[in-house]
């Protein structure tokens, strides 16, 4: 698998562009594939058996029942094909589609989503006065609401966190991962297109909309020596590029170990962060082993790469992040800690004991209630409060033993000794390091609350 990401690569557009023209097809307007009159409907039912098919029969529009929900239901693209049913559009994931809503295609309106009582869940939005002819799932995965001689709306114009081939970012335009791998609702993590040519990765403190520094960039915006990106492409072939105003192309992916005839491709802004170029053979049926092979992805180590002060990390608060065989996050709470909601390995962790300064047990020493637990490359890296220098090993767990603030004290560099308090954000192993120690203290034994002398009265202990 080539997990790197290629170099800059600049040479003439064309040998790589593709024809953008979509040619509809339009079938007969009693079917639900290719062309869908003004009129149509599809309703959230258990079976999800009404959509409507592209051509080429890779992509249906309808409704998808969620996992383990309550009866609700996500109004959605999909390919077809596959076992996974593998969604790359969806609207209104905060607030998905109870059983029995209903989707129209209305002349005045464009694509309606109505709950069962009638209330407007979603719409495409058409401009005022526009006239809708009719609709089209078109074989590249995007739908669009037609007018007489324009296209009013279409799916490809509001990606979610997914791109297909054949589709452009223009300027302005957001990709947003979900926020968990079984929630649709936005989860913090974007990849912008900005309005100076540069596509980076960033994130959002939900609730606001503010993106923070970005932790990946391709950096093409306007330089000395270069010239700005005008729009990103993802082209038939499976190529992920950001073509410059004077035609020559920044090239993400240099080389795609399948081929278009035998694959489908998406781009998907996953959860963790990471954008990932997915590969998935198309001879696959039911039954069938086969699966989404992730072929390329950016950054290269998520857990070092995502650093955001007002936020827990990749990973929640508290917990450590380190990449798997496949170069992907996973998380772990430490040892005294343990995850606040068992359901969400990605979330906060928790201390299973609590530091105190001594009163809980008067006179009892340090180094009776406390340990340290010593991990190798592990870092929180934006959670001190004190640097001590220079100290040994030993005054730096001494230091932090005796201090009832300190969570964890990290030693590197020789004789340098960062103390650190909770909660402990954007933990990571990280090879960088170079063997820097994180003392981590937990307590030896069970939290022991101070007990009441009850034969007293006068409210003292």
């Amino acid at each position: 698998m080539d997990t790197q990401r290629a170099p800059a690569m600049s040479f003439p557009l064309f040998p790589l562009l593709f024809s953008l023209i979509l040619l509809p097809f339009f079938s007969d307007a009693q079917t639900i594939v290719g062309n869908i009159t003004t009129g149509a409907s599809l309703t959230a039912a258990e079976n999800n058996s009404s959509s409507w098919i592209s051509p080429s029969g890779d992509f249906a529009f309808g409704f998808r029942k969620l996992n383990n929900s309550q009866n609700l239901f996500l109004l959605a693209i999909w390919y077809d094909k596959i076992p996974e049913k593998t969604l790359v559009w969806y609207a209104n994931g905060d607030n998905p589609a109870p059983l029995g809503s209903k989707l129209q295609l209305y002349a005045d309106k464009g694509l309606v989503l109505s709950s069962p009582q009638g209330e407007q869940l979603w719409s495409s939005e058409i401009r005022d006065g526009a006239l809708v002819n009719g609709g089209l799932m078109d074989g590249n995965g995007n739908f669009m609401v037609l007018g007489s001689n324009s296209t009013l709306w279409e799916s490809f114009k509001f990606p979610v966190d997914t791109i297909l081939p054949t589709q452009i970012l223009d300027k302005g335009m957001v990709v947003s991962a979900k926020q968990s791998e079984t929630s649709f609702a936005m989860g913090r993590s974007r990849l912008v297109f900005q309005s100076d040519g540069n596509l980076v990765l960033t994130t959002i403190n939900l609730p606001s909309e503010h993106l923070n520094e970005p932790y990946y960039a391709t950096g093409t915006a306007a330089g000395a020596s270069s010239s700005p990106g005008v729009r990103f492409v993802f082209n038939e072939s499976g190529y992920l590029f950001v073509s410059r105003e004077n035609g020559e192309i920044y090239l993400l992916t240099q080389r795609i170990p399948a081929s278009a005839k035998d694959f489908y491709f998406r781009a998907t802004v996953d959860f963790d962060g990471v954008f990932a170029l997915y590969s998935h053979p198309k001879s696959a049926s039911n039954g069938s082993d086969a699966k989404w092979t992730s072929v390329w992805f950016v950054p290269d180590n998520i857990c070092t790469a995502s650093l955001v002060s007002a936020s827990s990390g990749v990973c929640g608060f508290n917990s450590i992040c380190s990449l798997d065989d496949d170069g992907r996050p996973t998380c772990a709470c430490p040892k005294g800690y343990s995850l606040i909601d068992p359901n969400n390995k990605y979330g906060d962790c928790r201390p299973n004991f609590t530091l105190s300064c001594g009163d809980e047990q008067p006179g009892v020493p340090a180094e009776d209630l406390y340990d340290f637990e010593v991990l190798i490359n592990v870092d929180w890296p934006l959670a001190d409060y004190a640097l001590l220098e220079p100290f040994t090993e030993n005054q730096c767990r001494n230091s932090c033993l005796h201090d009832c603030m300190c969570s964890v004290a990290i030693f590197r560099l020789g004789d340098k000794c960062w103390k650190k308090k909770l909660p402990l954000s954007n933990g990571r192993v990280d090879p960088g390091l170079d063997g820097g120690k994180a003392l981590l203290k937990f307590r030896k034994g069970p939290y022991i609350p101070c007990q009441r002398n009850k034969n007293k009265r006068d409210g003292t202990v």
